[in-house]
């Protein structure tokens, strides 16, 4: 699979990008979906949990909660989205669908033959990873969310956040380690700076993330806007333990928005993490990850 050529309008980054990553020291692997490598993390013995990132990060961002859990005893599975990280990134944005996305983070499920998954959702991971739980409910161990929501359609986006999509659209070269940069409370070393630029090095591998912001559906009859709503209502009804976790400084997705999701599907008030911002793995990795293992540790002891 690592030597397969990618198809004609698919850019794969060289696998030398990837050289010297700090405090990653785990080998991806692959598996394919309609003919596209995708890549993923797997470490660990035990429980299965699995983390799904957002735009514009890969699984490099899950690297400081990793440590806990997998000290906790869990197994860590966190893929690259299509697009994203050491996966295939298609050229057209076009190519870029939430189905797609959907399916595509379903097939390394299955590949994996994973069952009893603990679900870890950031960003886009979340309006992706709770479509593939609620597809799947009878693999679903528990949810927990952070700074992310349903795409239901009929939520106002913020100022802010039709800043950053318009930004994005208009921009064929995104920045990709400036937009991390600018969503996080603590300042990005060189080399991490570096580890977030690696996967995009010229603007056709960028166009997955160029691509996201346009998915989210704008009005109740959007298609994806119907998918999300059942998506929410699977979430509401479910009996799955839930944690939601926010963080205090996210420029975009303000604290109340966690208080709003966790109210709406029926979990506890969101665990505060402070001093972060959107990614709030890079900020308080270490804290979120002791946070979700002690609360697994409960859970199985419930």
């Amino acid at each position: 699979m690592e030597g397969t050529a990618p198809t004609v309008g698919v850019f794969r980054t060289p696998e030398e990008r990837f050289a010297n990553l700090p405090d990653f020291p785990w080998q991806p692997k692959y598996t394919e979906h309609e003919g596209l490598r995708l890549a993923y993390i797997d470490e660990g013995e035990g429980p299965t949990v699995f983390l799904l990132h957002g735009m514009p990060t890969w699984s490099f961002l899950w690297r400081k909660v990793m440590v806990p859990l997998l000290d906790a005893g869990y197994r860590c599975v966190a893929p690259d989205m299509i697009g994203f990280g050491r996966s295939d990134k298609p050229t057209a944005i076009e190519d870029y669908t939430f189905d797609r996305h959907t399916a595509a983070i379903t097939q390394v499920i299955e590949h994996l033959d994973l069952d009893e998954i603990n679900f870890v959702l950031h960003d886009w991971g979340g309006p992706v990873g709770t479509r593939v739980a609620a597809e799947h409910a009878e693999k679903v161990a528990s949810t927990a969310l952070m700074d992310t929501g349903f795409n239901t359609g009929d939520f106002k986006m913020s100022d802010n956040w039709q800043a950053f999509h318009d930004f994005v659209i208009s921009t064929e070269d995104l920045p990709i380690g400036f937009l991390i940069k600018g969503a996080v409370a603590n300042d990005l070393t060189d080399d991490v700076f570096n580890a977030y630029e690696a996967p995009f090095p010229s603007p056709e591998s960028k166009a997955g993330a160029r691509a996201f912001p346009p998915l989210i559906p704008r009005t109740t009859e959007h298609p994806d806007a119907v998918v999300g709503r059942s998506v929410l209502q699977t979430f509401i009804d479910a009996s799955w333990p839930k944690l939601v976790l926010w963080a205090d400084r996210d420029p975009v997705l303000p604290q109340h928005l966690g208080e709003v999701l966790a109210s709406r599907i029926g979990a506890p008030p969101p665990v505060p993490i402070n001093q972060a911002g959107h990614f709030l793995q890079e900020d308080q990795g270490e804290l979120i990850g002791k946070t979700i293992a002690d609360w697994l540790d409960a859970q199985r002891q419930n």
